[in-house]
């Protein structure tokens, strides 16, 4: 969701990218993922499950910062990233874990997809100036706080 979120409010400002730790083989992104992300009037085209490990290769897209979101990968070991880009983590809880029917499960996810949007407005509408590499990873710190 964040990915489809900051290439969104980037409007091609930003190039965002989104992986996983560990995804299963040949795993579609969650459909209340999509369903809420076309509710909200963002883009799903084009996304899918990949591993992070795609983005830790020599040919891979170069990373100014990277910007763990899920809750459960806060305690992992992040690859090598080339090019050692400023590095953040937004806590979110997975929604996909939510427990209840269908209509907790839709909140959930509508309900992180606020908290992402949230900071990437603040995120996306800072002067140029502010986006040196030191700067950056100083705000998205600073963004994970609230």
């Amino acid at each position: 969701m964040a990915e489809a979120m900051l290439n969104h409010l980037g409007k091609g400002r930003f190039k965002a990218y989104s992986a996983g730790s560990s995804p299963r083989e040949n795993q579609k992104p969650n459909p209340l993922a999509l369903a809420t992300l076309s509710q909200a009037g963002v883009s799903i085209e084009g996304l899918s499950s990949k591993s992070w490990d795609e983005f830790a290769r020599a040919d891979a897209p170069q990373m100014d910062l990277v910007i763990t979101v899920c809750d459960n990968a806060a305690g992992e070991v992040c690859p090598y990233w080339p090019g050692q880009p400023a590095t953040a983590h937004w806590g979110y809880a997975d929604p996909s874990e939510a427990q209840g029917g269908d209509d907790k499960k839709r909140e959930a996810f509508v309900q992180t997809l606020h908290l992402i949007r949230r900071r990437l407005e603040i995120f996306v509408n800072l002067p140029l100036s502010s986006l040196t590499r030191l700067s950056i990873e100083k705000t998205a710190r600073d963004l994970a706080k609230d």
